[in-house]
């Protein structure tokens, strides 16, 4: 059975909600595990047949415990993963290409193969208050990172990736 690897980190809980969204709908598809970015590790990259990255942007950067999870993970797996798919999610509260463009460049030093845009869910959040409150990602929203975590295992499933 096709294996599907979502790792995640989240601070005030958007991306949290995003990656379970996703794995909630992934399971139906294929063998899911869902880990934080600090609980995963080398062993569980190459133990998946494919990768759902799911961080925020943070000072228009990828989150430091997700950067550590790649810096960790990097020279371990380098060569022993090349072409499994991936896909990526962000939460950011204005634009999330940075965060974005920094996971893709990890994943192209990996040899992963990207299987769908970056979806990227903007909170807006913007003053210090609203930057730090605990979020809630609208249900429209949630939806779209279901259908990713869905469509990803049903490729893995399928063997089309």
């Amino acid at each position: 059975m096709a294996k599907l690897l979502i790792v995640y980190h989240s601070r005030t809980g958007g991306s949290q909600q995003m990656a379970e969204a996703a794995y909630h709908a992934a399971r139906a598809e294929a063998e899911t595990s869902l880990l934080p970015a600090d609980q995963a590790g080398p062993e569980d990259l190459l133990g998946a047949d494919g990768y759902l990255f799911c961080a925020p942007e943070n000072l228009a950067a990828l989150s430091g415990a997700m950067k550590d999870f790649f810096d960790r993970c990097y020279y371990p797996v380098l060569g022993r993963i090349e072409g499994r798919a991936y896909a990526q999610m962000i939460c950011a509260g204005s634009d999330g290409e940075n965060a974005a463009r920094q996971t893709a460049r990890i994943a192209q030093g990996w040899r992963l193969r990207a299987v769908q845009d970056p979806l990227i869910i903007c909170t807006h959040a913007q003053t210090p208050e609203a930057i730090l409150a605990p979020k809630t990602i609208p249900e429209a929203e949630l939806a779209q990172c279901r259908d990713i975590g869905q469509a990803l295992a049903a490729g893995l499933a399928m063997g089309m990736f």
